[in-house]
C-alpha cells in the first residue's frame, strides 16, 4: 500500500500548521516556500483540507490558511480521508461483498488500520517537534 505525495504534503503541513498556530493564518507562499513545492501543486492539497474542516482560507491582505480544528483532535486518518478519498484499499473482483473471504481479511485488516490512525494525532508529532527545537 502506497500514499499519494498529496498526503505526504498534508501531513507535514498540519504538523507545520500545529507548531505555528500562533503566528495566525500562513499564507500559500510561505508554505509553498517551505515545503519547497509549487504553490499550484500546493493549492489543491489545500482545497481538500479546507473541504474537509481540517483548515480555514481567509482572503485578503492578511489572509491565508489555518487550522480549523482543534489541534489536539487532527487524526492522521483524517488528513488521510481528505487526500485519498473514503474507499476501500481492497476490492474482490472475483466474488460479491462478504462471500469474498480475502475481502473479508482485507476489510478487518483496513479496518484495524483505520482505528490506530485515528486514534493517532498529528499534535503529538508537533509535540515531539517543538521540543526539540525543530519545525517540519
Amino acid at each position: 500500500m502506497k500514499y499519494t505525495k498529496a498526503t505526504n504534503y498534508a501531513l507535514h503541513m498540519i504538523v507545520y500548521m500545529i507548531e505555528h498556530a500562533q503566528s495566525g493564518n500562513l499564507s500559500l507562499h510561505t508554505l509553498a516556500d517551505h515545503f519547497n513545492v509549487s504553490a499550484t501543486y500546493l493549492s489543491k492539497i489545500l482545497t481538500q483540507l479546507v473541504k474537509a474542516d481540517l483548515i480555514e482560507s481567509t482572503s485578503g491582505a492578511n489572509g491565508g490558511y489555518a487550522l480549523r480544528k482543534k489541534m489536539e483532535d487532527i487524526s492522521y486518518m483524517d488528513v488521510i480521508k481528505a487526500t485519498e478519498g473514503t474507499g476501500s484499499l481492497f476490492e474482490c473482483k472475483f466474488q460479491e461483498g462478504s462471500k469474498c473471504l480475502i475481502q473479508n481479511v482485507m476489510a478487518e485488516a483496513e479496518n484495524l488500520m483505520e482505528t490506530y490512525l485515528r486514534d493517532k494525532k498529528l499534535y503529538e508529532v508537533a509535540k515531539i517537534q517543538i521540543g526539540k527545537g525543530k519545525s517540519f
